[in-house]
Protein backbone atom coordinates (compact mmCIF):
# COMPACT_ATOMS: atom_id res chain seq x y z
CA UNK A 1 0.00 0.00 0.00
CA UNK A 2 1.18 3.23 -1.07
CA UNK A 3 0.92 6.14 1.23
CA UNK A 4 0.41 9.75 -0.25
CA UNK A 5 2.60 12.25 1.89
CA UNK A 6 1.37 16.05 1.83
CA UNK A 7 2.52 18.98 3.12
CA UNK A 8 0.98 20.80 5.86
CA UNK A 9 2.27 24.72 6.29
CA UNK A 10 -0.71 25.50 9.05
CA UNK A 11 -4.28 24.22 9.45
CA UNK A 12 -6.08 25.64 6.30
CA UNK A 13 -3.18 23.68 4.37
CA UNK A 14 -3.96 20.15 6.43
CA UNK A 15 -7.72 20.03 5.89
CA UNK A 16 -6.77 21.10 1.92
CA UNK A 17 -4.43 18.01 1.88
CA UNK A 18 -6.66 15.60 3.61
CA UNK A 19 -9.87 16.44 1.49
CA UNK A 20 -7.93 16.09 -1.79
CA UNK A 21 -6.82 12.63 -0.96
CA UNK A 22 -3.66 12.64 0.96
CA UNK A 23 -2.70 9.73 3.45
CA UNK A 24 -0.59 11.85 6.31
CA UNK A 25 0.64 15.14 6.52
CA UNK A 26 4.17 15.99 7.89
CA UNK A 27 4.23 19.61 9.59
CA UNK A 28 6.23 21.42 12.54
CA UNK A 29 5.49 23.14 16.01
CA UNK A 30 7.23 26.41 16.33
CA UNK A 31 10.85 25.28 16.90
CA UNK A 32 12.98 22.21 16.06
CA UNK A 33 11.54 22.08 12.20
CA UNK A 34 13.45 23.04 8.97
CA UNK A 35 10.50 25.74 7.61
CA UNK A 36 10.46 28.43 10.74
CA UNK A 37 9.19 30.64 8.09
CA UNK A 38 5.93 28.76 7.36
CA UNK A 39 2.41 28.84 9.17
CA UNK A 40 3.52 26.26 11.66
CA UNK A 41 1.88 25.10 14.61
CA UNK A 42 1.08 26.09 17.86
CA UNK A 43 1.39 23.23 20.68
CA UNK A 44 -2.68 24.23 20.61
CA UNK A 45 -2.48 23.63 16.93
CA UNK A 46 -0.44 20.57 16.84
CA UNK A 47 -3.73 19.00 19.32
CA UNK A 48 -5.96 20.23 17.19
CA UNK A 49 -3.98 19.05 13.77
CA UNK A 50 -3.20 15.52 15.07
CA UNK A 51 -6.85 14.74 16.04
CA UNK A 52 -8.43 15.78 13.08
CA UNK A 53 -6.07 13.79 10.71
CA UNK A 54 -6.97 11.20 13.18
CA UNK A 55 -10.60 11.50 13.22
CA UNK A 56 -10.41 10.82 9.59
CA UNK A 57 -8.15 7.87 9.67
CA UNK A 58 -5.10 9.99 8.14
CA UNK A 59 -1.80 10.23 9.49
CA UNK A 60 0.30 13.28 11.48
CA UNK A 61 4.57 13.46 10.91
CA UNK A 62 5.62 16.21 13.37
CA UNK A 63 9.38 17.74 11.72
CA UNK A 64 11.93 17.77 14.56
CA UNK A 65 14.32 17.98 11.83
CA UNK A 66 17.13 20.54 12.68
CA UNK A 67 20.44 19.79 12.50
CA UNK A 68 21.03 20.88 16.40
CA UNK A 69 23.83 22.42 18.31
CA UNK A 70 24.11 21.95 22.10
CA UNK A 71 21.56 24.64 23.10
CA UNK A 72 19.09 23.36 21.41
CA UNK A 73 18.14 20.68 23.47
CA UNK A 74 17.78 22.35 26.41
CA UNK A 75 14.11 22.25 26.44
CA UNK A 76 13.56 19.15 23.60
CA UNK A 77 12.96 16.83 25.91
CA UNK A 78 10.12 17.96 26.82
CA UNK A 79 9.21 18.84 23.95
CA UNK A 80 9.42 14.75 22.68
CA UNK A 81 7.75 13.85 25.64
CA UNK A 82 4.38 16.63 24.42
CA UNK A 83 4.20 15.15 20.84
CA UNK A 84 4.44 11.35 22.35
CA UNK A 85 1.73 12.47 25.04
CA UNK A 86 -0.75 13.92 21.40
CA UNK A 87 0.10 10.61 19.61
CA UNK A 88 1.59 12.13 16.64
CA UNK A 89 2.13 8.90 14.62
CA UNK A 90 6.24 9.70 13.97
CA UNK A 91 8.41 12.45 14.15
CA UNK A 92 10.71 13.02 11.28
CA UNK A 93 14.66 13.69 12.73
CA UNK A 94 18.05 14.39 11.13
CA UNK A 95 20.32 14.43 14.08
CA UNK A 96 21.49 11.00 15.67
CA UNK A 97 21.72 13.02 18.79
CA UNK A 98 18.16 13.84 18.75
CA UNK A 99 17.39 10.02 17.90
CA UNK A 100 19.08 9.21 20.41
CA UNK A 101 16.94 10.90 23.26
CA UNK A 102 13.94 9.91 21.25
CA UNK A 103 14.95 6.28 22.05
CA UNK A 104 15.52 7.25 25.70
CA UNK A 105 13.02 9.25 26.77
CA UNK A 106 9.73 8.01 24.21
CA UNK A 107 10.93 4.95 22.67
CA UNK A 108 7.81 3.75 22.14
CA UNK A 109 7.22 6.90 19.62
CA UNK A 110 8.03 6.08 16.01
CA UNK A 111 11.30 8.00 14.24
CA UNK A 112 11.11 8.62 10.55
CA UNK A 113 14.60 9.95 9.62
CA UNK A 114 14.64 13.49 7.32
CA UNK A 115 16.27 13.23 4.52
CA UNK A 116 18.76 15.88 6.03
CA UNK A 117 20.49 13.01 7.17
CA UNK A 118 21.58 12.10 3.59
CA UNK A 119 20.87 8.97 3.79
CA UNK A 120 22.73 7.82 -0.05
CA UNK A 121 24.26 3.97 0.59
CA UNK A 122 22.78 0.89 2.35
CA UNK A 123 24.52 1.01 4.72
CA UNK A 124 23.83 3.95 6.73
CA UNK A 125 20.40 3.23 5.98
CA UNK A 126 21.32 -0.07 7.97
CA UNK A 127 22.84 2.26 10.75
CA UNK A 128 20.07 3.90 11.14
CA UNK A 129 17.70 0.68 11.17
CA UNK A 130 19.73 -0.58 13.95
CA UNK A 131 18.85 2.78 15.48
CA UNK A 132 15.11 1.30 16.01
CA UNK A 133 13.62 3.74 13.02
CA UNK A 134 10.36 3.08 11.50
CA UNK A 135 11.08 5.07 7.96
CA UNK A 136 13.89 6.07 6.02
CA UNK A 137 13.53 9.54 4.49
CA UNK A 138 16.39 9.14 1.67
CA UNK A 139 18.18 11.60 0.07
CA UNK A 140 17.07 12.66 -3.18
CA UNK A 141 20.60 12.50 -4.52
CA UNK A 142 19.62 8.51 -5.19
CA UNK A 143 18.54 6.33 -8.26
CA UNK A 144 15.51 3.88 -8.48
CA UNK A 145 18.27 1.23 -8.92
CA UNK A 146 20.12 2.28 -5.91
CA UNK A 147 16.56 2.59 -4.03
CA UNK A 148 16.09 -0.95 -4.87
CA UNK A 149 19.25 -1.84 -3.56
CA UNK A 150 18.43 -0.39 -0.35
CA UNK A 151 15.15 -1.80 0.20
CA UNK A 152 16.94 -5.52 -0.35
CA UNK A 153 19.59 -4.91 2.76
CA UNK A 154 17.25 -3.15 5.45
CA UNK A 155 14.73 -5.56 7.41
CA UNK A 156 11.39 -5.19 5.88
CA UNK A 157 9.66 -4.00 8.78
CA UNK A 158 10.89 -0.58 7.65
CA UNK A 159 9.54 1.93 5.63
CA UNK A 160 11.11 3.72 2.48
CA UNK A 161 10.14 7.15 1.96
CA UNK A 162 11.03 9.20 -1.08
CA UNK A 163 10.23 12.74 -2.61
CA UNK A 164 8.23 12.37 -5.77
CA UNK A 165 7.03 16.27 -6.66
CA UNK A 166 8.07 20.17 -5.59
CA UNK A 167 11.28 22.28 -5.48
CA UNK A 168 14.79 20.59 -4.92
CA UNK A 169 18.01 21.99 -3.32
CA UNK A 170 21.11 22.78 -4.94
CA UNK A 171 22.82 21.97 -2.20
CA UNK A 172 23.22 18.47 -0.71
CA UNK A 173 19.18 16.92 0.57
CA UNK A 174 19.50 20.29 1.58
CA UNK A 175 22.09 20.59 4.14
CA UNK A 176 23.13 24.28 2.81
CA UNK A 177 25.63 27.01 4.07
CA UNK A 178 24.43 30.10 1.40
CA UNK A 179 21.54 31.10 2.89
CA UNK A 180 23.79 31.15 6.42
CA UNK A 181 26.64 32.79 4.92
CA UNK A 182 24.76 35.58 3.26
CA UNK A 183 22.46 36.96 5.24
CA UNK A 184 22.79 35.08 8.63
CA UNK A 185 19.79 33.02 8.29
CA UNK A 186 20.54 29.12 8.87
CA UNK A 187 19.14 26.78 6.55
CA UNK A 188 19.98 24.01 8.95
CA UNK A 189 17.92 25.19 11.60
CA UNK A 190 14.62 25.91 9.23
CA UNK A 191 15.60 29.91 8.27
CA UNK A 192 16.43 29.59 4.87
CA UNK A 193 16.07 32.54 2.81
CA UNK A 194 16.57 30.51 -0.39
CA UNK A 195 19.67 32.64 -1.67
CA UNK A 196 19.53 30.07 -4.66
CA UNK A 197 16.54 31.87 -6.47
CA UNK A 198 17.98 34.96 -6.72
CA UNK A 199 19.79 36.39 -9.77
CA UNK A 200 23.34 36.27 -10.13
CA UNK A 201 26.00 37.66 -12.53
CA UNK A 202 29.34 36.59 -13.22
CA UNK A 203 32.48 38.55 -11.95
CA UNK A 204 35.99 38.43 -14.21
CA UNK A 205 38.32 38.75 -11.86
CA UNK A 206 40.96 41.20 -13.43
CA UNK A 207 37.93 43.36 -14.67
CA UNK A 208 36.82 45.31 -11.31
CA UNK A 209 33.25 46.54 -11.50
CA UNK A 210 32.56 44.90 -14.34
CA UNK A 211 29.68 42.13 -14.17
CA UNK A 212 28.08 39.81 -16.66
CA UNK A 213 24.63 38.22 -16.70
CA UNK A 214 24.68 34.74 -17.86
CA UNK A 215 21.28 35.00 -20.04
CA UNK A 216 18.52 32.40 -19.72
CA UNK A 217 15.17 34.30 -19.67
CA UNK A 218 13.47 37.62 -20.08
CA UNK A 219 12.97 37.43 -16.01
CA UNK A 220 17.02 37.41 -14.96
CA UNK A 221 19.70 33.94 -14.88
CA UNK A 222 19.24 31.76 -11.87
CA UNK A 223 22.55 30.23 -11.80
CA UNK A 224 21.89 28.48 -8.86
CA UNK A 225 17.99 27.13 -9.46
CA UNK A 226 17.06 23.69 -9.91
CA UNK A 227 14.08 22.48 -11.70
CA UNK A 228 10.85 21.62 -9.68
CA UNK A 229 10.86 17.28 -9.51
CA UNK A 230 8.24 15.62 -11.00
CA UNK A 231 7.97 11.75 -10.35
CA UNK A 232 3.97 11.44 -11.18
CA UNK A 233 4.18 9.20 -14.38
CA UNK A 234 7.24 7.09 -12.87
CA UNK A 235 4.66 6.05 -9.01
CA UNK A 236 5.18 2.27 -10.49
CA UNK A 237 8.39 2.30 -10.81
CA UNK A 238 9.03 3.36 -7.57
CA UNK A 239 6.72 1.29 -5.78
CA UNK A 240 8.46 -1.49 -7.31
CA UNK A 241 11.74 -0.45 -6.24
CA UNK A 242 10.27 -0.54 -2.76
CA UNK A 243 8.82 3.02 -1.65
CA UNK A 244 6.12 2.79 0.54
CA UNK A 245 5.11 6.48 0.83
CA UNK A 246 5.58 9.24 -1.41
CA UNK A 247 6.32 12.69 -0.51
CA UNK A 248 5.09 15.73 -1.86
CA UNK A 249 7.52 19.28 -1.01
CA UNK A 250 5.96 22.25 0.01
CA UNK A 251 5.14 23.75 3.26
CA UNK A 252 5.51 27.28 2.11
CA UNK A 253 3.13 26.39 -1.30
CA UNK A 254 -0.20 28.09 -1.51
CA UNK A 255 -3.38 26.32 -0.85
CA UNK A 256 -4.06 26.04 -4.41
CA UNK A 257 -0.71 24.47 -5.24
CA UNK A 258 -1.40 21.30 -2.10
CA UNK A 259 -4.89 21.05 -3.72
CA UNK A 260 -3.76 20.82 -7.34
CA UNK A 261 -0.82 18.49 -6.35
CA UNK A 262 -2.18 16.30 -4.48
CA UNK A 263 -5.16 15.59 -5.77
CA UNK A 264 -2.75 14.89 -9.26
CA UNK A 265 -1.09 11.90 -6.98
CA UNK A 266 -3.82 10.57 -5.45
CA UNK A 267 -5.68 10.39 -9.06
CA UNK A 268 -2.34 8.75 -10.38
CA UNK A 269 -1.98 6.16 -7.27
CA UNK A 270 -5.40 5.19 -7.97
CA UNK A 271 -5.26 4.39 -11.56
CA UNK A 272 -2.08 1.82 -10.78
CA UNK A 273 -2.90 -1.28 -12.63
CA UNK A 274 -5.22 0.13 -14.54
CA UNK A 275 -4.30 0.57 -18.57
CA UNK A 276 -5.49 4.46 -17.50
CA UNK A 277 -3.36 7.26 -19.01
CA UNK A 278 -1.98 9.73 -16.50
CA UNK A 279 -1.27 12.38 -19.52
CA UNK A 280 -4.14 14.51 -18.49
CA UNK A 281 -2.83 14.74 -14.44
CA UNK A 282 0.79 15.44 -15.96
CA UNK A 283 -1.10 18.49 -17.39
CA UNK A 284 -2.45 19.20 -14.20
CA UNK A 285 0.55 19.64 -12.51
CA UNK A 286 1.42 22.66 -15.04
CA UNK A 287 -1.75 24.53 -13.23
CA UNK A 288 -0.06 25.65 -10.42
CA UNK A 289 2.75 27.34 -9.77
CA UNK A 290 6.23 25.12 -10.95
CA UNK A 291 9.60 25.84 -12.67
CA UNK A 292 9.97 23.75 -15.35
CA UNK A 293 10.31 19.84 -14.31
CA UNK A 294 13.37 17.27 -13.88
CA UNK A 295 12.92 13.75 -12.39
CA UNK A 296 16.12 14.61 -10.51
CA UNK A 297 18.76 11.96 -9.77
CA UNK A 298 16.23 9.01 -10.45
CA UNK A 299 17.78 8.22 -13.58
CA UNK A 300 21.32 8.68 -13.16
CA UNK A 301 23.36 11.11 -11.26
CA UNK A 302 24.68 12.76 -14.44
CA UNK A 303 21.05 14.74 -14.77
CA UNK A 304 22.33 18.00 -15.66
CA UNK A 305 19.71 19.26 -17.30
CA UNK A 306 17.61 19.48 -13.47
CA UNK A 307 19.97 22.03 -12.76
CA UNK A 308 18.72 24.71 -16.14
CA UNK A 309 15.82 26.16 -14.57
CA UNK A 310 13.69 29.29 -15.14
CA UNK A 311 11.22 31.35 -13.09
CA UNK A 312 8.12 29.83 -11.90
CA UNK A 313 5.21 29.84 -14.46
CA UNK A 314 1.44 28.08 -14.22
CA UNK A 315 -1.71 28.16 -16.50
CA UNK A 316 -4.15 28.43 -14.59
CA UNK A 317 -5.13 30.86 -11.48
CA UNK A 318 -7.14 30.60 -8.41
CA UNK A 319 -10.30 32.12 -8.65
CA UNK A 320 -12.11 31.16 -5.53
CA UNK A 321 -12.81 28.33 -3.11
CA UNK A 322 -16.22 26.67 -2.40
CA UNK A 323 -17.46 27.07 1.08
CA UNK A 324 -20.84 25.47 1.13
CA UNK A 325 -23.78 25.06 -0.75
CA UNK A 326 -26.86 28.32 -1.04
CA UNK A 327 -30.06 28.48 -2.61
CA UNK A 328 -31.52 28.20 -5.21
CA UNK A 329 -28.83 26.38 -7.32
CA UNK A 330 -26.12 28.54 -6.29
CA UNK A 331 -23.19 27.66 -3.77
CA UNK A 332 -21.26 30.33 -1.49
CA UNK A 333 -17.88 30.94 -3.09
CA UNK A 334 -14.68 32.78 -1.38
CA UNK A 335 -13.26 35.17 -3.67
CA UNK A 336 -8.80 34.59 -4.32
CA UNK A 337 -8.62 37.05 -7.25
CA UNK A 338 -10.76 38.86 -9.74
CA UNK A 339 -13.21 37.20 -11.99
CA UNK A 340 -16.30 38.76 -13.66
CA UNK A 341 -19.76 37.37 -15.52
CA UNK A 342 -18.72 35.54 -18.72
CA UNK A 343 -15.84 34.23 -17.68
CA UNK A 344 -15.48 30.73 -17.74
CA UNK A 345 -14.30 28.86 -13.99
CA UNK A 346 -12.81 25.44 -13.86
CA UNK A 347 -13.27 23.06 -10.63
CA UNK A 348 -10.57 21.56 -8.90
CA UNK A 349 -12.31 18.74 -6.71
CA UNK A 350 -11.43 15.46 -5.55
CA UNK A 351 -15.13 14.97 -6.68
CA UNK A 352 -16.62 13.47 -9.97
CA UNK A 353 -16.87 17.34 -10.61
CA UNK A 354 -13.09 17.89 -11.20
CA UNK A 355 -12.33 19.85 -14.46
CA UNK A 356 -15.84 20.50 -15.07
CA UNK A 357 -16.38 24.33 -16.30
CA UNK A 358 -18.77 27.07 -15.17
CA UNK A 359 -19.44 29.96 -17.37
CA UNK A 360 -19.93 32.92 -14.77
CA UNK A 361 -23.58 34.35 -14.52
CA UNK A 362 -24.31 37.28 -12.43
CA UNK A 363 -23.63 36.31 -8.79
CA UNK A 364 -25.03 37.74 -5.90
CA UNK A 365 -23.28 39.09 -2.32
CA UNK A 366 -24.17 38.33 0.65
CA UNK A 367 -26.62 41.26 0.66
CA UNK A 368 -28.74 39.72 -2.31
CA UNK A 369 -27.56 42.29 -4.63
CA UNK A 370 -26.27 41.85 -7.99
CA UNK A 371 -22.34 41.41 -8.33
CA UNK A 372 -20.79 41.23 -12.29
CA UNK A 373 -17.39 41.82 -11.20
CA UNK A 374 -15.43 39.75 -8.45
CA UNK A 375 -13.26 42.68 -6.90
CA UNK A 376 -13.39 42.83 -3.27
CA UNK A 377 -10.78 40.63 -1.12
CA UNK A 378 -11.59 37.30 -0.08
CA UNK A 379 -15.19 38.74 -1.00
CA UNK A 380 -18.28 36.15 -0.40
CA UNK A 381 -20.48 35.48 -3.42
CA UNK A 382 -23.29 33.23 -4.14
CA UNK A 383 -22.59 31.44 -7.53
CA UNK A 384 -25.25 30.01 -9.47
CA UNK A 385 -24.22 26.49 -11.33
CA UNK A 386 -26.03 22.76 -11.52
CA UNK A 387 -22.94 21.63 -9.87
CA UNK A 388 -23.00 19.56 -7.34
CA UNK A 389 -19.97 21.45 -5.29
CA UNK A 390 -18.87 20.78 -1.90
CA UNK A 391 -17.00 22.79 0.91
CA UNK A 392 -13.19 22.42 -0.49
CA UNK A 393 -13.42 22.76 -3.90
CA UNK A 394 -11.62 25.39 -5.80
CA UNK A 395 -12.46 27.90 -9.08
CA UNK A 396 -9.28 28.18 -11.09
CA UNK A 397 -9.32 30.20 -14.46
CA UNK A 398 -6.87 29.59 -17.25
CA UNK A 399 -4.20 32.00 -17.63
Amino acid sequence: MLELLAPAGNMDKLKTAIYYGADACYFAGTKYGLRAYAGNFTDEDLIESVDYAHSLGKKAYVTVNIIAHNVDFAEMEEYIKFLHKIKVDAVIVADVGIISLIRRVCPELDVHVSTQANITNKYSAKFFCDMGVKRLVLARELSVAEIKEIREYIPQDVEIEAFVHGAMCISYSGRCLLSNYLCNRDSNKGACVQACRWEYTIHEKSRDNEEYPIYEDSRGTYILNSKDLNMLAHIQELYDAGVTSLKIEGRMKSVYYVATVVNAYRRAIDMLGTNKSVAPLLEELNKTSHRNYTTGFYYGSNNKECLESSTPVQTHEFMAVVLGPGKDGRVLIEQRNRFKVGDVLEVLSPTDTFNKQIEVTPMLNEKGEEVVDALGVQQKLYLKTKLKLQAGDILRKKI
